[in-house]
């Protein structure tokens, strides 16, 4: 028979239950962890999460994460400005930066067309894709969305709106499997797709 818990520490486990990959029993695990750690370990974590809500925000650019105005990536000069690879999340950053095998900049959409959800184009950020790529600099644009149903939905869309550009449209190819999430794929298996993707 299952213990049930109540009050303060039941609301603990629904909220930690609420973010995203953390099940009842990893919730229940995390909760009685804080229970028993050190006042000062849950102060520090208390603090940190409420200075991640304060400082950190979205590239005004890229979309990507960043305490300041513009990400480190949009900063860097030595990237190459021709080449831009659009992502769903930060966090596909983050695993594409980890492959070392992309010199580009990047565009974060905040997310995929997924209409059970409710999510259509303009929902994402692709308005914002459309302004960066008017001026000619862009050369080549690779999109990096989840090989998912959604990730799918979302880069054909974008494929068919940027073939009005006339601009090279590449997609990831194979070593990422089906129904999985960019953030989960190992550094050799991403920059094998990388290396191999085709033009759509």
């Amino acid at each position: 028979m299952s213990v049930m818990y109540t009050g303060a520490l039941q609301d603990l486990m629904d909220e930690l239950g609420a973010l995203p990959g953390i099940g009842p029993k990893s919730a229940q695990r995390i909760a009685l962890h804080i229970l028993g750690a050190d006042p000062e370990s849950v102060k520090r974590l208390t603090t940190a999460l409420t200075v991640v809500k304060e400082k950190v925000k979205f590239c005004t650019t890229c979309g990507n994460v960043t305490e300041e105005e513009h990400c480190a990536i949009c900063l860097d000069t030595r990237r190459e400005q021709h080449l831009l690879c659009v992502v769903e999340e930060a966090k596909d950053v983050a695993a594409i930066e980890r492959t070392r095998s992309f010199r580009g900049r990047y565009h974060v959409l905040g997310g995929a067309i997924d209409p059970i959800n409710g999510i259509g184009p303009d929902q994402l950020r692709i308005r914002e894709l459309m302004s960066r790529l008017a001026d000619g600099t862009v050369k080549e644009v690779i999109i990096a969305t989840d090989p998912n149903v959604e990730g799918e939905a979302t880069a054909a869309y974008l494929a068919r709106m940027l073939s009005t550009l006339e601009i090279p449209t590449s997609r990831l190819a194979s070593g990422l499997p089906v129904g999985g999430d960019l953030e989960y794929a190992d550094e050799v298996t991403l920059g094998r797709a990388f290396e191999g993707r085709r033009l759509i």
